[in-house]
């Protein structure tokens, strides 16, 4: 790590940690069942959350080399792969104002949690471009869109996530014949 390089600090190193493994996660969820990965999005949710609120904003000295890298294509493949996995357990209501009296809206978690990717993906990528200009660019866009954009998804989602995860181990607990008995 680097006293002097704000783009080498031990909060952006972790925030790129996590977020790489969390794209992994998305990425080869097809091969997850539903509980595995609700339990696992609810372990990743409050870290990258917390991750996001820790990282400092920078201000890249040549905002020219911002790139984005994640097409419509590869959104789309994790939304229907996230949406196969969750089914009817897909959509849910929120408030569209939670600070006023306002009416539900229904959303659908893998479309957040693909939009979550798209800007998570990106930092990654962008980041490990390993050049100064690539790394202030990619923080200085994580941050800004961690505080228009994924940081809020993702914050809906966690009390969404873990009542879907305790339904779940609820349904498991109870198709396991743990009284059965005939033993």
């Amino acid at each position: 790590m680097s006293e002097k390089d704000p783009t080498l600090t031990r909060n952006v190193l972790e925030l790129v940690t996590i977020s790489s493994e969390f794209c992994n996660l998305l990425e080869s969820c097809s091969s997850l069942n539903k509980a595995d990965l609700l339990k696992s999005l609810q372990s990743f949710i409050p870290l990258l959350y917390l991750r996001g609120t820790l990282i400092h904003d920078i201000q890249p000295t040549d905002p020219e080399s911002a790139e984005r890298f994640v097409t419509e294509e590869q959104w789309e493949i994790i939304f229907l792969a996230l949406r196969k996995i969750l089914g009817n357990d897909d959509e849910f209501f929120m408030l569209e104002n939670q600070m006023e009296n306002s009416e539900g809206i229904k959303l659908s978690i893998a479309e957040n949690l693909s939009d979550a990717y798209q800007d998570i993906k990106d930092f990654v990528t962008l980041y490990r471009k390993n050049s100064l200009s690539s790394r202030e660019n990619a923080i200085h866009d994580i941050k800004h869109l961690f505080e228009t954009n994924w940081g809020n998804k993702l914050s809906n989602l966690l009390p969404i996530i873990h009542s879907l995860n305790s339904k779940t181990i609820v349904e498991s607990t109870s198709d396991s014949n743990l009284f059965d008995l005939d033993d």
